[in-house]
């Protein structure tokens, strides 16, 4: 089984910074892309920010330019940097990656910006 386990959300203020983990299990040979995405109270969730191997990285309009996307492979960690938060990024972040067709999820972490 590959387990995803996310850190590091919390209370921000606007502006602020933070920055998310997500320890994964699955081995680096197997996965083909790798990302955070988010759910707000009654929204659908949406990606953030997804790396594929060998790919380019994406990033949502909303968050380009202000969070930041990396991994640490010999760690078998992946991190999202979050800078000049906003209150509408408030969310439920997940981790995600995809090994082969299967999609694995963490269990999230609580992100609240709020003054």
């Amino acid at each position: 089984q590959v387990q995803l386990v996310e850190s590091g959300g919390g209370l921000v203020q606007p502006g602020g910074s933070l920055r998310l983990s997500c320890a994964a299990s699955v081995s680096i040979s197997s996965v083909r892309a790798m990302g955070w995405y988010r759910q707000a109270p009654g929204k659908e969730r949406e990606m953030v920010a997804v790396i594929p191997w060998g790919g380019v990285t994406s990033y949502a309009n909303s968050v380009r330019g202000r969070f930041t996307i990396s991994r640490d492979s010999a760690k078998g960690t992946l991190y999202l940097q979050m800078n000049s938060v906003k209150p509408e990024d408030t969310a439920v972040y997940y981790c995600y990656g995809a090994a082969g067709s299967t999609q694995y999820w963490g269990q999230g972490t609580q992100v609240t910006v709020s003054s």
